[in-house]
């Protein structure tokens, strides 16, 4: 599951429709917004439970709680992005995670608080390897990030001494460890909230145990996948935008996040969910980021009322699942093949 905004309800829809078609998975790896549909997948051992409860008022409420900080001031956003852009350098610099983010989260994600366990999860998030005294000072080719995955202990010994993805040369001289860390202990509730601590809009999670960035640090791992499985279904993503997602990416991590994704395309997973398209699909149906000119701020957006929030939900598991559904399908012929022949 990786990723995906605030569409998580997807990931809903996609993992009914490979329980429908005997496929259902035994090992969920969630990244970002997927750690919450995963959650709530091992939490609640019914289809319609879930869909329920991600549509409940107090979810509503909580997507209504995303308050824009003094960072999200128009002209302040728009000149540090400006900035990444075109000045930002590969990890140059130790970033503050701590104080540059644009939104405060609530404290509590409103998960299910006795979880059944009904299938295994894996949270994939970024540990920090700096201290907050440490901000702003140059990096020295220091990896400040390690590759973190939240799990179980049969997968926690699976993924003994497996190397991060991002330590291939191919990626450069990044800011993530050669090695992935494992954590059994964390609770589900910090290791979601951990994994969508995306840089510079939300916070980085702390814990006793450390601070946290988001599962951006490897949001498409499919090498981790083949570590787990035997068997991998994996989401085809659409790319990072030029504009504001590539030059995040490479000022805080050092590495190019197409680059990455195209080299996660190009390898084998048994089933491909197709998702390419989903921002189009869900343009006028979305909770994302507004530019109020009027207020000089950028406001997390929600749908108007709760009705059309429950419509929100539904409009994303019902995409999900047609996707999951068409990913098991065997390929079409190739037309222009047999109109050659």
């Amino acid at each position: 599951m990786a990723g995906g905004g605030f569409h998580f309800g997807y990931y809903l829809g996609i993992y009914a429709a490979m329980c429908d078609s005997g496929k259902q998975p035994d090992l969920l790896l969630a990244s970002c917004g997927g750690a919450i549909a995963a959650a709530l997948i091992q939490s609640l051992p019914d289809d319609q439970e879930r869909k329920a409860w991600l549509a409940a008022r107090q979810m509503y409420q909580f997507w209504n709680g995303l308050q824009s900080t003094r960072r999200a001031k128009v002209s302040h956003a728009f000149t540090q992005a400006m900035r990444r852009r075109f000045l930002g350098n590969s990890a140059k610099y130790i970033p503050d995670l701590f104080n540059d983010y644009m939104f405060e989260i609530p404290a509590q994600i409103p998960l299910p608080r006795n979880a059944e366990k009904n299938v295994d999860v894996a949270i994939v998030a970024g540990k920090l390897n700096y201290a907050r005294h440490e901000v702003g000072q140059l990096r020295r080719n220091r990896k400040l990030f390690s590759e973190i995955i939240f799990c179980g202990q049969r997968a926690a010994e699976l993924l003994r001494a497996a190397p991060s993805p991002l330590s291939d040369p191919m990626f450069g001289d990044n800011a993530i460890a050669a090695d992935i860390l494992t954590d059994v202990l964390m609770p589900i509730n910090d290791a979601v909230r951990a994994s969508i601590s995306d840089m510079f809009y939300f916070r980085c999670h702390s814990h006793a145990s450390g601070d946290y960035i988001g599962g951006v640090v490897d949001l498409f791992p499919i090498e981790v996948a083949h570590q787990l499985a035997d068997s991998v279904i994996m989401e085809l993503k659409g790319g990072y935008d030029e504009m504001y997602g590539i030059p995040a990416i490479r000022t805080v991590l050092g590495f190019d996040g197409n680059h990455r994704l195209r080299h996660v395309l190009k390898q084998h997973a048994d089933a491909w969910v197709n998702t390419a398209d989903m921002e189009k699909v869900f343009l006028h149906q979305r909770i994302h980021q507004k530019v109020m000119l009027s207020k000089n701020r950028i406001q997390i957006v929600t749908p108007k009322s709760y009705d059309d929030y429950v419509k929100m939900i539904e409009a994303q598991w019902q995409f999900g699942y047609q996707r999951g559904i068409l990913s098991l399908q065997p390929p079409a012929p190739d037309r222009a093949v047999l109109s050659s022949a």
